[in-house]
């Protein structure tokens, strides 16, 4: 992918609906990775801390997050650290350069007031908005500015730990089914499974 709408119709199918939040978090994940002058993750080359929650807007950012860097839960490349602000920090795991990016103020407190969201506090579903509702929205926040819209931090040294990949699994020795080792607990039954330990 090389273009924003590339990028925007990849993000779209994965997501789901159209919404303004997906795209932000899309702008804002391009955004990091050009600021620490990084492609997008193919495996585990870059890590992202989402500083969001469990709201439903916060959760379209971040897919328009992962759809940008390549950081996803499948992974393991992103942890959601539940702070509830649409911000997060993008990693360059070889270098442990990083940046974090937020969405500026003015953009998040009026998208918070756009008709959009209004049609989201009454109920409705974001794929039955109507599209002369919908689209404006998204159209702005394809123009405006990255200036306008996002806070760019300075690029910071982080240290990362590397953990490897696991892949040797047994079975537990209460419901038999295959576990990677790491996460097997001794117990006086054998070797078993979180579920099965407690």
């Amino acid at each position: 992918m090389h273009s924003f709408e590339e990028y925007y119709a990849t993000g779209l199918k994965f997501h789901g609906h159209k919404c303004p939040a997906m795209p932000m978090g899309l702008r804002a994940g391009l955004a990091a990775m050009k600021a620490l002058g990084v492609e997008r993750s193919q495996d585990k080359e870059l890590r992202v801390l989402a500083e969001t929650g469990d709201g439903h807007a916060a959760g379209c950012f971040v897919d328009g997050i992962m759809t940008a860097t390549g950081c996803t839960y499948g992974k393991s490349n992103i942890e959601k650290l539940y702070y509830n602000k649409m911000a997060f920090t993008l990693i360059d795991v070889k270098t442990g350069r990083s940046v974090r990016v937020s969405l500026k103020n003015e953009v998040f407190s009026q998208a918070l007031k756009s008709p959009f969201i209004e049609q989201r506090k009454a109920g409705v579903l974001p794929q039955n908005i109507p599209a002369e509702i919908t689209n404006p929205v998204i159209e702005k926040i394809f123009k405006i500015p990255e200036e306008m819209l996002l806070n760019i931090g300075e690029i910071e040294q982080v240290e990362l730990l590397g953990a490897k990949g696991v892949f040797t699994a047994e079975p537990c020795a209460i419901c038999g089914e295959l576990t990677f080792t790491n996460k097997l607990q001794d117990t006086d039954a054998g070797r078993v499974c979180i579920p099965c330990a407690k």
